[in-house]
């Protein structure tokens, strides 16, 4: 379809560009004109369009988990949150440590997802964290990176086998920082209000100390490390140093880090329990200032879908894992842009430029003429209440529910397909 939006504000980090003008499209590509009359005209006046968000670090549960989660309900969700890329995580039923696997997560998302899906393989076999991957056959099969997130390489020889291995796949090393017997049994943040509400702490040593063991094995390997939903001061800080060595280090973090503290947790509502946990006001503060100096490069969802039955359990026994691609955008902009921490377009480079860069994904994550189509318009003005009933993820375990926020995604294009509009909802 030819489609030509016209009169739209274009904010592309990538090229600096902050302007009113058009955009066109053809072939699922954006083109400096078009060959012929658009089939399609879409009024841009006042809305503002942005390259297609890239969130790299989601589950989407399936296989084997599809009462949480599927490609289909995920990749819906992600559209409505103006996400047109989604990386999902391997810890699925099987593991994704084999070519089978990565093969039929792409075969289900090209008959039945609404926005890209990109697996990420295992760092080892099983995620058991003891034989590295066939890492190489993963990458021919179409993985972007590898992790066994939800559980941490504890053994320092694999980890460092496993940055010295991907280099020669340019594959970034996704890191789950995590010292086990540290957290063992924890639910919460260790401190003052895990010892009130009568909860064990999970201190935020138990991810410092694995960032710092793996900034030194990046260091030693010279390997490509990425740094999954860092949530402490101390994280921040170490990865700051390790940047200003010039290390090839990267991180993310989630809006729950830089939105809410554990004095949440006061309900014991299951929606606020985290992997990493909800950490205090210092730290998010600390979140806060890493975004704003370029310590903390991207901002990714960690989208986890529960089961209600699986939530409403006590605080102890529910599981960690809150869901995010409805809500990612709008908390970016309330509480980063809307109160000064970052400016609008720092805020769209960590969730389209950075990621599109530190993964290699060649063609996306800008606006530029001869880029894929994959586009996100949002209106900064509109007025958005977060409502159960209209959720599209499968599950609903979020804290955000109720919330009202001014500013969202009112148009997802995939590849030059309109795949979701706040008016019409999703379109086939």
């Amino acid at each position: 379809m030819l489609i030509q939006i016209k009169n739209i504000r274009i904010v592309d980090p990538t090229c600096k560009v902050d302007k009113v003008g058009d955009i066109f499209i053809e072939n699922g590509k954006i083109v400096d004109k078009l060959s012929a009359k658009p089939e399609k005209v879409i009024d841009g006046k006042n809305k503002v369009a942005v390259p297609g968000l890239i969130d790299v670090h989601s589950h989407l549960r399936e296989p084997g988990q599809e009462e949480k989660e599927t490609i289909k309900t995920g990749t819906m969700a992600a559209a409505k949150g103006g996400i047109t890329t989604v990386f999902c995580m391997p810890n699925t039923k099987p593991v994704t440590d084999n070519a089978p696997s990565v093969e039929y997560i792409l075969m289900k998302a090209q008959k039945e997802g609404k926005v890209n899906v990109f697996p990420i393989g295992c760092i080892t076999k099983g995620s058991q964290g003891e034989e590295l991957a066939e890492i190489g056959i993963l990458k021919k099969a179409g993985i972007v990176a590898v992790s066994d997130d939800g559980v941490p390489v504890a053994n320092s020889q694999v980890m460092r086998r496993a940055l010295d291995y991907t280099k020669m796949f340019n594959l970034a090393v996704i890191s789950h920082c995590e010292d086990k017997e540290l957290s063992k049994n924890g639910v919460m943040n260790a401190g003052k209000n895990s010892m009130i509400f009568g909860l064990r702490g999970i201190p935020n040593q138990s991810e410092e100390i694995m960032v710092s063991r793996d900034i030194m094995l990046c260091e030693l390997t010279g390997g490509k490390l990425h740094i999954a939903h860092v949530s402490t001061a101390g994280s921040v800080e170490l990865v700051r140093q390790a940047k200003k060595k010039g290390l090839n280090v990267t991180c993310e973090t989630c809006p729950h880090y830089f939105s809410l503290t554990d004095d949440y947790v006061q309900n014991y509502d299951t929606n606020f329990k985290m992997n990493p946990p909800l950490r205090t006001h210092k730290d998010v503060e600390a979140i806060k200032e890493g975004l704003k100096d370029g310590t903390i490069d991207c901002i990714a969802t960690d989208h986890a879908p529960h089961t209600q039955e699986e939530k409403n359990r006590e605080f102890d026994n529910a599981p960690f894992g809150i869901i995010g691609f409805e809500t990612a955008l709008c908390l970016v902009l309330n509480e980063l842009v809307d109160k000064k921490v970052l400016t609008f377009e720092q805020a769209i480079a960590k969730m389209t430029t950075n990621p599109a860069k530190i993964f290699s994904l060649s063609g996306r994550g800008t606006l530029k003429p001869g880029s894929v189509a994959d586009i996100t318009i949002i209106d900064l003005e509109q007025k958005y209440e977060f409502k159960k009933e209209d959720i599209l993820s499968k599950s609903k375990n979020s804290p955000f529910i109720g919330r009202k926020f001014k500013g969202c995604a009112v148009m997802t294009i995939v590849g030059g397909k309109i795949v979701w509009t706040l008016k019409d909802g999703i379109i086939n």
